[in-house]
Order: structure tokens, then C-alpha cells, then sequence
């Protein structure tokens, strides 16, 4: 195995991890079935309307995770 697979295999796998965790930390938009039957108030927008600071940054957290992700991904096919 090429040493270059390695790395990109152990940064995918830090990546995916990373992923993982980033979107179980995100505020839930609804919940779910039962929250469409009975009506549920809990939205992802607050009081006011806004998502708020630490909503915003786990998005865009999330986003630039999975782009990376994505890129890892495309590099290590070309790469094998």
C-alpha cells in the first residue's frame, strides 16, 4: 500500500468522524412525523425568527466538512 493512500485514508476517515459529530451537534428542523401529526412548536428558527450564532456556524461547519469530505473522496479514487 502506497503511503499516499494511507494518509488520504486516515484524513477520510478523520473526515467522516468529524462529519458525524458536527451534524449530531446541529439543532433538529423538526421532529419528525410525530412533530407533523401533533403539531409540534419546536422549530430550528428561535423565538425571533433567527437561527442563531451557534446554528450558523455548525452549518457553515458542516458544509466545509463535506466539502472536504467530498474532495478526499475524488482524490484518493484518482489516486488508487
Amino acid at each position: 500500500m502506497d503511503l499516499l493512500q494511507i494518509i488520504l485514508g486516515a484524513v477520510l476517515l478523520a473526515a467522516s468522524v468529524f462529519l458525524i459529530v458536527v451534524i449530531m451537534l446541529q439543532n433538529k428542523k423538526k421532529r419528525g412525523l410525530s412533530g407533523a401529526i401533533a403539531g409540534g412548536t419546536d422549530t430550528y428558527l428561535g423565538k425571533n425568527g433567527t437561527v442563531g450564532q451557534k446554528g450558523k456556524f455548525l452549518s457553515k461547519l458542516t458544509t466545509i466538512v463535506a466539502i472536504v469530505f467530498v474532495v478526499i473522496v475524488v482524490v484518493s479514487y484518482l489516486f488508487a
